[in-house]
């Protein structure tokens, strides 16, 4: 399978992918967890059905050591007894912040006081903005159908 478009091959959209992919990098150096931060982006690219950033999220996560038990809950985490209380509340906040058609109100009060118990307002920027740009990461890569499988753990370090 071949992805319909190449992002990197015209000029105007590798222009912005060199910016958006830079967002990327920024918040890989924030102080929120880099476990809770693959956690989140493999939460919320399962929700919207991108497999090529599942397979990048899975396989990032199990090279820093993430266990492949914890892998394979992240879809059903609300009844998993492996994820912390703070964990539980950013896969919370992924859920509501993705899930912005079907859940009509968007973030709730309370899902976003639950993160707030967890993280300062630092990581909570960070968590928001992980949760958006996973989004918008996901829908580039399910428009143009980029294949998944082949990728390797910092590929794009």
């Amino acid at each position: 399978m071949d992805a319909r478009l190449n992002y990197f091959a015209d000029p105007t959209s590798a222009k912005v992918l060199k910016h958006f992919m830079s967002a990327g990098k920024a918040l890989k150096e924030t102080t929120l967890p880099a476990t809770t931060q693959e956690l989140t982006a493999l939460r919320v690219s399962q929700i919207n059905g991108c497999a090529v950033c599942i397979d990048m999220h899975t396989k990032e996560a199990a090279a820093a050591g993430e266990t492949a038990v914890r892998l394979h809950l992240v879809a059903a985490w609300r009844e998993a007894t492996v994820f912390t209380p703070a964990e539980r509340a950013a896969l919370e906040l992924a859920e509501q912040g993705t899930r912005v058609a079907d859940a009509a109100g968007g973030v709730d009060d309370e899902v976003w006081a639950r993160a707030a118990k967890h993280y300062d307002e630092e990581q909570l920027a960070a968590l928001a903005a992980l949760i958006a740009f996973m989004n918008a990461a996901n829908r580039l890569n399910i428009i143009a159908q980029q294949p998944a499988g082949d990728y390797e753990a910092g590929q794009f370090h």
